[in-house]
């Protein structure tokens, strides 16, 4: 799988949200887009995750 451009792999089917939280991010405070498509908050903890999916993530910054 590719996590941000980097390749990966994992083991077994896992959920997004496990996915993410095993790499150190916060799901309150980032977007993701599974496959080029946007998943909402919801989906991150329904959706499965395999070795043939591309993962983006962004983080949302503060400041001014």
């Amino acid at each position: 799988m590719l996590l941000n451009g980097k390749e990966m792999h994992i083991d077994c089917e896992k959920s997004l949200s496990e996915l993410l939280t095993d790499c150190g991010y916060q799901i309150n405070t980032i977007a993701v887009l599974k496959n080029g498509e946007v998943v909402s908050k919801k989906e991150i903890y329904t959706l499965n995750v395999t070795d043939n999916d591309t993962i983006e993530v962004v983080s949302f910054v503060g400041g001014g």
